[in-house]
């Protein structure tokens, strides 16, 4: 037998883990509560109107939703975060609070 190598039988099973069997948790209760909270209030229809004579009708890039980038700075509040990247990075990292803003998996944050 070579250095390095196992016999087949105590090889163990294989590396990889679908994402089918990866635990998902229920979220983050807080921002689900405040999610549901800014719902009720109409939040984010109010806030786009607010904001709609700021917006260009075109050219330029595509902007975030006013109620998206609010949510965003809600989140870095309540976290500490006192930077857009920072909280551009805490988003990115938790998928409870990816759903919290509404976005995708590839979605560009900022």
């Amino acid at each position: 037998m070579a250095m390095g190598k196992r016999p087949k039988a105590r090889q163990g099973s294989p590396l990889w883990v679908t994402t089918a069997d990866l635990p998902t948790n229920a979220g983050h209760p807080f921002f689900e509560h405040l999610n549901r909270v800014l719902e009720a209030a109409g939040f984010d229809a109010y806030v786009e109107e607010l904001c709609a004579v700021f917006y260009a009708a075109r050219m330029g890039r595509p902007s975030l939703r006013p109620g998206r980038y609010f949510r965003m700075l809600l989140i870095g509040y309540f976290e500490g975060l006192s930077s857009e990247r920072g909280i551009a990075w805490r988003v990115a990292d938790s998928l409870s609070l990816r759903s919290c803003v509404d976005a995708s998996e590839n979605a560009s944050l900022f």
